[in-house]
């Protein structure tokens, strides 16, 4: 008997506040998986674009963006147009393996239009999940790189996530903002016609213990809310991060040779305990 065509999983990654690191957690942990050998769609649902620029993509004048296919589901919500996200995607700018591996939906600052118009129209919070369907069944993950909030365009991701995944850092705002997705995915999850939705865990990252703050939110504070969801290792704060998505080009952790490999292998180590959490099983050693 044929098995079923099993599509990508599914995550958002989200917090209801910013500067927490979503974006640099997403493309890092894209990087990690590609080096596993998984393939990872990457939807940038932020209008800032930032995980675009952070994966070094060179998009043409005539690229289409996340913003295109929603409003084309808006503007034909009838038509049969289910899994046309695939004619936004792009490839990102990084070398091999990742430029095989990685695949890009951009955003630009006109999605926040989307949110503008469409928030509040019957069905528009399952367009995202619309266009995705079909689309991602060659990935084995699909990252959704979410604004820092839970309004319209975070809602539509979270209404096509198998996860939510929350990135936060160890200032009380960071935290509190991961407790409210927390919440909102519980209380608002039938609402967004995904009754299945669940928080797959929680990540730590910019920890600086040399901040009192910091050192009593990591060992205090933190552990007491989130306990054994928490993927670890926590995240340290590091100019390396910073360095890579600053470089011109951008790069990944590994290209920044031994100033980066620290970092690099945290995020491996995340990106394993991501995988056996949401069932993609037990990474093997890298593969290049």
């Amino acid at each position: 008997m044929t098995q079923p065509q099993r599509r990508a999983v599914r995550i958002a990654v989200a917090n209801n506040k910013g500067g927490t690191g979503k974006t640099s957690a997403t493309v890092n942990l894209a990087a990690a998986l590609a080096l596993y050998g998984l393939r990872i769609l990457i939807i940038d649902m932020d209008p800032q674009g930032n995980a675009g620029r952070r994966l070094a993509a060179d998009l043409a004048a005539d690229q289409a963006t996340l913003s295109d296919v929603l409003k084309a589901l808006a503007e034909q919500p009838d038509g049969d147009l289910a899994g046309c996200a695939t004619d936004a995607f792009a490839p990102i700018g990084w070398p091999t393996p990742y430029n095989d591996r990685i695949t890009l939906i951009p955003s630009r600052s006109d999605l926040e239009n989307r949110s503008l118009t469409e928030a509040g129209q019957l069905g528009a919070v399952q367009r995202l999940a619309t266009a995705l369907e079909g689309a991602d069944d060659d990935y084995d993950l699909v990252l959704i790189d979410c604004p820092p909030n839970l309004g319209h365009l975070t809602q539509m991701a979270l209404s096509a996530a198998d996860y939510a995944l929350a990135v936060m850092d160890p200032e009380l705002d960071g935290i509190e903002g991961a407790l409210a997705l927390r919440d909102f995915v519980a209380v608002s999850r039938r609402k967004l016609s995904n009754p299945n939705l669940s928080v797959v865990g929680y990540i730590v990252n910019r920890v600086d213990l040399r901040v009192g703050a910091d050192k009593y939110q990591v060992e205090n504070s933190i552990p007491e809310a989130f306990g054994d969801e928490l993927l670890l290792p926590m995240l340290p704060l590091r100019a390396a991060v910073k360095d890579a998505a600053d470089s011109s080009p951008p790069r990944p952790l590994p290209a920044l040779g031994s100033t980066g490999s620290e970092m690099a292998g945290l995020y491996n180590d995340l990106a394993k305990a991501l995988a056996l959490r949401v069932g993609l099983g037990t990474l093997s050693a890298e593969v290049v």
